[in-house]
């Protein structure tokens, strides 16, 4: 190291002892001015990350991609994907893109690490709760105190159960599909939680439903982050699954290959291949995708369900009945791709049933299909026309759309005052989206998927703790940390989920991360030259670009030094703030999107507001306490606040006009608990009945959607 470098080292060190808070949050605020002081840009008009190579370059994917959005909307919407006929992925994404059903849809703390044994906890309404009980307001929230202002008051009432969505029974694949019936050959399987007596119920899933309206601009998507930004064509999760291979002919155009694919900002495709397999969201247990596609591709889509005449996608092919579409899956699939992904001649795999044909090309790349269809017809949902997205008013700081009234004004001030916009930064108003979305032109630093932050003040006196976390993945402390581990948990091939750990291995062992991310240090809110010692930390051999005008904060720990601190409690100065973490949902559209937080747990927006204005409900150790932490509001602050963040509700989600109509569906939503007259292992399904919608919109006799509490039995 030079000496004017150590000297400088030395400098800041000094600055550091005299004033650690005033230095950290100096870099705070440089680096995030754009998120904490000023309005987050209009979404109207930015652009979505594109997956190169997709519908552009010599050899597109796509070649039709107005047939991939009619693929993607059919198969979206369709109930005959799911094993039992009855699920949809439109079945937990119906309402504003989440979920409103309130029967039958509580989990026992699935993820609960500590938890011996998966049983339901009684309500707050004092009810047994469990199987197939419908929601009361009463319910609410799960985590109660005697003040809702005073994190440390007294708690009243605490459950580990979760709010999330039904799905399938419990059920095992028999043998092949019988590809005339939209249900899967399956036996029932007794399930150890979801039954009442000797019937099976639907199980439910371990995490709260997100909406898909908007999620197209995430870096990655679900909760815990694992699907992958890089589509690998099979599973969601990109290159970490390096067994994943798709298909491919070559020119003779009969031959085919296995070939790897790698495409990038392809998260929803990688989500979207999830749920068709999960044997708690719309599978039999051992169902692979090829079977799925065995199904599906001779059939016409949507058979069962009526069309809009009006429908933006799919009225050019509503068949005159008015269910279903004049198409196959096979022909759509045909005329969306090319067809060196479908043409090939010969045995593609064989299915686990005996005498079973082996799989053409086409089934077995129904994965393929399958997420990138998905993923070109979610991309349409872009939700951007809200009283926020209105042009500035010239001259107002902080600058006021013009659609707002002075209530959601005043509620933006709010909002903007206590840091919220940290999180929920940029045009979608969350930080968990792509960086080409919410990274500023004049930004301090290009906005990183890898930050090391200011964790904890010196509010307490126990000084400042600097963590390093994922962007987008923050602890707030909705739940003790335990119960669900985030973005902190590993994927199935024992790598970890974040990428933040990812990088310390990096470290102490020189191995590339598994996500091929760019991580450096010189970005860092604040960089380890600020509390390490010069002669703890060596020159940054990692570096991808250049650093520009902060090369001088290129430092990392050396192997030593790092394992060390890793040694001390919290980790000292090395300390990864991805245990329990979650990705910030978008706030748009939120009026309509309850239940709130990753468990489902709070009923309104002001149990939301409560919950962050008095820092959380536990003292987790990786909680992001300089941001949710306990401050005063009151009464008209709070109305204010709750204004403003309707209005980020897009009317046209409200009445579900397009881009936002859809085919009709019936969502199964509880039970009678009489047996089912299709199984008699099962209880009787009640169904959620939804009509078809037009462009144009609900009428005036359905209504506009309403928010979750409106659904919710008042008691």
């Amino acid at each position: 190291m030079s000496s004017n470098h150590r000297r400088l080292t030395t400098n800041r060190l000094s600055i550091l002892t005299l004033s650690c808070e005033i230095f950290f949050l100096a870099l705070l605020l440089t680096s995030e001015v754009s998120a904490h002081g000023s309005t987050p840009q209009s979404l109207q008009g930015v652009a979505m990350p594109q997956t190169p190579g997709l519908f552009d370059g010599d050899a597109p994917i796509i070649i039709n991609k107005e047939a991939a959005i009619q693929l993607g909307k059919a198969l979206f919407w369709d109930t005959a994907v799911g094993s039992d006929g009855n699920m949809a992925c439109a079945s937990c994404h119906f309402h504003a893109g989440a979920d409103i059903r309130t029967k039958n849809q509580l989990s026992p703390g699935l993820l609960h690490k500590q938890k011996i044994g998966k049983t339901f906890e009684k309500t707050a309404s004092n009810e047994k709760g469990g199987v197939n009980y419908t929601l009361k307001t009463s319910d609410f929230p799960f985590y109660q105190l005697a003040n809702a202002a005073d994190k440390d008051s007294a708690v009243l009432f605490k459950s580990d159960d979760v709010v999330a969505s039904a799905g399938v029974f419990s059920n095992r694949v028999n043998g092949e599909n019988v590809t005339d019936s939209r249900s899967d050959n399956c036996a029932s399987v007794k399930d150890a939680i979801f039954h009442a007596g000797t019937l099976n119920t639907r199980k439910v899933q371990a995490r709260q439903t997100p909406s898909v309206i908007n999620a197209g601009f995430n870096y990655r998507n679900f909760w815990d982050g694992r699907a992958n930004n890089i589509f690998n064509g099979v599973s969601p999760f990109g290159a970490r699954d390096s067994n994943a291979s798709i298909w491919v002919t070559q020119s003779d155009g009969k031959n085919a290959i296995k070939q790897k694919i790698r495409l990038e900002n392809a998260s929803l495709a990688s989500q979207a291949v999830a749920p068709p397999l999960n044997d708690s969201e719309m599978s039999c247990t051992q169902r692979l995708f090829p079977d799925v596609g065995r199904k599906l591709l001779s059939r016409k889509p949507l058979s069962t369900q009526d069309i809009h005449v009006q429908d933006s996608v799919l009225a050019g092919l509503r068949d005159k009945s008015g269910k279903g579409l004049t198409t196959t899956y096979e022909e759509l699939v045909k005329t969306a791709f090319d067809s060196r992904y479908w043409a090939g001649l010969g045995n593609f795999g064989k299915p686990k049933a005996a005498n079973a044909m082996p799989y053409n090309q086409m089934e077995a790349n129904f994965s393929f299909f399958f997420g990138l269809a998905l993923q070109s017809y979610q991309q349409t949902l872009v939700s951007d026309q809200t009283p926020f997205d209105t042009p500035r008013i010239k001259g107002t700081y902080p600058q006021m759309p013009e659609g707002l009234n002075e209530h959601q004004k005043n509620g933006l001030t709010v909002f903007l005052n206590a840091h919220c916009a940290i999180c929920h930064r940029g045009p979608t108003l969350s930080a968990a989206a792509h960086p080409d979305v919410y990274t500023p032109n004049n930004s301090f630093a290009s906005l990183r998927l890898v930050n090391r932050k200011t964790l904890n003040g010196a509010f307490d006196g126990n000084g400042v703790a600097q963590a390093v976390m994922d962007e987008g993945y923050f602890n707030t402390s909705v739940t003790p940390e335990d119960n669900d581990l985030g973005v902190g948990d590993k994927d199935p091939f024992g790598n970890p989920l974040s990428f933040s750990e990812q990088y310390f291995q990096k470290i102490l062992t020189g191995k590339p991360l598994v996500d091929q991310i760019i991580v450096n240090s010189c970005d860092f809110d604040n960089p380890f030259i600020g509390d390490f010692k010069y002669y703890e930390l060596l020159d940054d051999p990692y570096i991808t670009g250049d650093c520009g005008d902060t090369k001088e904060y290129a430092q990392i720990p050396t192997l030593s030094a790092l394992q060390t601190e890793l040694k001390k409690v919290n980790q000292g100065r090395a300390f990864l703030a991805t245990k329990g973490a979650f990705k910030v949902p978008s706030l748009r559209n939120v009026e309509l999107t309850g239940p709130y937080m990753h468990n489902g747990s709070l009923l309104t927006l002001e149990q939301v507001v409560d919950f962050y204005f008095r820092g959380g409900n536990f003292k987790n150790a990786a909680h992001f306490a300089t941001v949710v932490f306990p401050q005063s509001i009151t009464e008209t602050e709070k109305a204010d606040l709750v204004a403003f963040l309707k209005s980020l509700t897009d009317e046209r989600v409200r009445w579900e006009r397009a881009p936002f109509d859809h085919p009709q569906i019936n969502i199964p939503h509880g039970h009678t608990l009489n047996t089912s007259a299709k199984n008699a292992k099962q209880a009787q399904d009640l169904f959620l009945q939804l009509p078809a919608v037009g462009k144009n919109g609900r009428d005036a006799n359905l209504g506009a959607l309403q928010p979750f509490e409106n659904y919710v039995e008042q008691k």
